[in-house]
């Protein structure tokens, strides 16, 4: 269970490194650039910590799929980015193949 636990972790912490880019103005704002390296630097961390127990496809699918959702979810609250209906179906099906996963996939057992 750790594993899950830290791969959340991990996607936090890209969230947070991802909205902070997003921030920085192509690095030209000091704290927002400081942001990104912390962010991606806990990202990278925790996302090695869960490869010592769960396969990198599969990791990886986890990782990208959830954190895409949140990263969404971020530009939209903190930077007034909209979404349109095939985003939101997009993201749906996203959501749908995490669930599918998790569900369903040995792969994704340790």
């Amino acid at each position: 269970m750790h594993a899950y636990l830290y791969l959340l972790i991990a996607v936090a912490f890209e969230t947070f490194g991802s909205s902070c880019l997003q921030a920085s103005r192509q690095f030209t704002r000091l704290w927002p650039t400081l942001g990104v390296i912390f962010g991606f630097a806990g990202a990278f961390w925790f996302f090695a910590l869960v490869l010592k127990t769960l396969p990198l496809g599969v990791t990886y699918a986890l990782w990208s799929g959830i954190g895409m959702v949140l990263i969404a979810g971020s530009g939209w609250l903190l930077f007034g980015q909209k979404l349109d209906a095939a985003a939101m179906a997009g993201i749906g099906l996203i959501v749908a193949g995490i669930v599918v996963i998790n569900l369903f996939s040995s792969t994704a057992r340790h």
